[in-house]
């Protein structure tokens, strides 16, 4: 009940911060001044540490894109501001990175803009954000730039509220950005998770089309494949791609009944949990399921297509790892092969943002570096280049991710709803972790 009613108290807060901040969110809209809450705004942009809070043009809630004051500067206007910090005595602009492919960025960085020091600090993303924190508190601010993904609305709905981060969407690269994809954050990347398959013990492609199979049993009862994967409860992204299910419930019982002609069973007992869980979910029937099925838990991505590939036609496996880890496939010569396609949808789309820090020592410096590593305005600066592999997708359009043997769009991946994602979360998390402890097969 402490989970739950913290969750209730924390939806309250977040709701009335965000209807107590003004934000000036730009649009080329006219006002609406038949909106609710438009007439007296609470308080004003400069009071309120969020940014991205609360539109009163319209009177909802805020979310990306975010027109500013910086949004339709040029790289040209933030290069001259950027030297007048560097000589104010701002002469590093640091950047936080998850990747460490960031500091591949550094050396076409210095080419380009020679007068502008740059330091990549290669960090996982728990330090990325909590060393923000720290100098958000203490007032010793260092970074001016983090790199990190947000998959269950972490960074969305608490950094922003700290007023840590503050949003930067450079308009015209965003014309060239689908907007559900800038509802959150501004996107370097994105990325996804596959179920792997051997293409040799499968030579006419792969054996499954929709989740509901992964869990397949033989008419004797075995399970029909091998599962492999890291252990679900740890990894962030994949308990938010479970809670996703149970956010489109109606998706996955349809997806059940496309694939075995009758009407979904229901055997979960919601009772066990001090939190109300929904009826007749099926998204909750998937986690109980896969919970009760037979997997071999291995945290090195590697290590999980390596199983696959030594999988037979008489033994098959299938491993959940990260796009990326197809380069075995050319570089060790792995039989394997993405599942794609999946119903009720592939994956979740994890996205990898760049955030301005607030009160950072160099902010038009900042947003000169978001721009030059996401490609420039015209997609050809070199930022982009350490992130262009196979498994990685570039979400701008003019800009041609030839290194992938498909299109994002047809992989049937979709954007993720961190706003339903992020207050079903814990309870997904709990849900799992006591399933997965009254799993005998583990």
């Amino acid at each position: 009940m402490k989970k739950k009613l913290f969750a209730l108290l924390m939806a309250g807060v977040m709701v009335l911060s965000l209807a107590a901040c003004g934000g000036d969110k730009k649009t080329d809209e006219p006002a609406n001044t038949d909106a609710p809450g438009t007439e007296e705004p609470a308080t004003t942009e400069a009071e309120c540490p969020l940014n991205l809070g609360y539109d009163v043009e319209t009177g909802t809630e805020a979310h990306g894109p975010y027109w500013d004051e910086w949004s339709d500067m040029t790289d040209e206007e933030l290069y001259e501001k950027a030297k007048e910090e560097a000589a104010a005595g701002a002469d590093t602009i640091n950047v936080y990175a998850t990747s460490s492919k960031m500091l591949k960025v550094v050396d076409k960085w210095n080419e380009t803009y020679p007068e502008l020091k740059l330091e990549v600090s290669d960090l996982d993303s728990d330090e990325v954000l909590s060393k923000a924190q720290i100098e958000n508190e203490t007032g010793n601010i260092t970074a001016d730039v983090l790199q990190t993904k947000d998959v269950n609305g972490n960074v969305f709905f608490e950094y922003y509220s700290q007023g840590i981060i503050e949003p930067f969407y450079p308009r015209d690269i965003c014309s060239h950005i689908d907007e559900e994809n800038l509802t959150f954050s501004y996107p370097l990347y994105a990325s996804q998770a596959f179920w792997y398959y051997n293409t040799e013990a499968f030579p006419d492609g792969q054996p499954i089309t929709s989740w509901w199979q992964i869990i397949e049993k033989n008419e004797d009862g075995s399970q029909k494949y091998r599962l492999y994967t890291k252990e679900i409860g740890q990894e962030t992204a994949y308990l938010s791609l479970f809670a996703s299910f149970i956010n489109y419930s109606d998706e996955m019982a349809q997806s059940y009944k496309d694939v075995y002609g009758e009407d979904l069973e229901y055997t979960y007992d919601a009772s066990q949990f001090p939190f109300e869980v929904p009826e007749n979910n099926a998204g909750v029937e998937y986690l109980w399921r896969f919970s009760q099925a037979k997997m071999t838990f291995i945290g090195d991505g590697d290590e999980l297509v390596l199983a696959v590939h030594n999988s037979t036609a008489d033994d098959p496996a299938l491993a959940l790892a990260s796009a990326g880890k197809i380069g075995n496939r050319d570089e060790s010569g792995y039989n394997i092969a993405w599942c794609t396609n999946l119903t009720p949808y592939n994956a979740l789309l994890n996205v990898e943002s760049m955030f301005a820090v607030a009160g950072c020592d160099n902010p038009a410096g900042a947003r000169l570096f978001i721009r030059f590593v996401t490609g420039g305005a015209d997609g050809k600066s070199g930022g982009l280049k350490p992130f262009s592999k196979e498994g990685n997708w570039m979400l701008r359009d003019d800009v041609e991710d030839d290194w992938n043997p498909e299109k994002l769009a047809d992989l049937g991946a979709r954007a993720n709803d961190l706003d339903a994602i992020y207050w079903n979360y814990p309870n997904v998390q709990d849900m799992w972790t006591l399933w997965l402890n009254q799993n005998p097969n583990m």
